[in-house]
């Protein structure tokens, strides 16, 4: 099957699954395509995406960036995480009728994986479509990437006060903000990179960075 065809197969499954669970609020095809599949590709190209090998998709919901970009570069390891246990059936099942081989997923709040061994500071680059505030987001995102990594999240083109406004934050989990990108699909790539390893006291207890963003 080409990649054409894989993301078109992959758009049905999950409108199919939409019946059952509420996966995404887009309903209409072309709409769902464009929206969350062309939108999660716009990423592919980048340097520093096309550099990763091991990716991580943190609160990838129904899949998004992490199924598209696994069909993408079938060469790159894709590890999709969510706190929503249905929404993970979903990808699961859609990876399997996709015969996708390059995808695992796991189950959890980042602020818990994040302090695990086997996530902490491993991955090249770590991607998120999460509706967060930037400070909030780069402290979930950021102790997953490995020092000389990247963070990529996908933000709308509105959010240019927020982003600035994060660059602290973001400081205090070992990144800077290189650069902003913009994407189709009204989003703006935010690019960090990971310069310093995260201090242990990071990402702080469950529940604790969305209500107390960092500064």
């Amino acid at each position: 099957m080409d990649k054409e065809k894989q993301y078109e197969k992959l758009r049905d499954v999950i409108l199919e699954w939409n019946g059952k669970i509420n996966v995404t609020a887009i309903r209409d095809p072309q709409e769902f395509y464009d929206k969350n599949i062309q939108d999660s590709l716009s990423v592919t190209g980048l340097p520093e995406y096309e550099a990763a090998k091991e990716v991580l998709d943190l609160g990838t919901g129904g899949g998004f960036p992490g199924l598209p970009l696994a069909i993408a570069s079938p060469e790159k390891r894709f590890l999709l995480a969510d706190a929503v246990g249905k929404k993970l059936k979903v990808v699961q099942d859609a990876a399997r009728q996709l015969g996708l081989v390059n995808v695992e997923t796991v189950h959890g709040r980042a602020e818990d994986l994040a302090r695990t061994r086997l996530y902490r500071e491993r991955y090249d680059l770590v991607v998120s479509r999460a509706v967060a505030n930037m400070s909030t987001l780069s402290e979930y995102c950021l102790p997953f990437v490995k020092v000389g990594g990247f963070f990529i999240a996908y933000k709308t083109r509105d959010a240019a006060e927020e982003i600035e406004a994060a660059a602290g934050a973001i400081a205090k989990v070992g990144g800077r903000i290189a650069r902003t990108e913009n994407a189709q699909g009204g989003h703006v790539l935010v690019v960090i990179e990971k310069i310093a390893k995260t201090p242990s006291a990071y990402p702080r207890k469950a529940g604790t960075p969305g209500k107390d963003p960092l500064k």
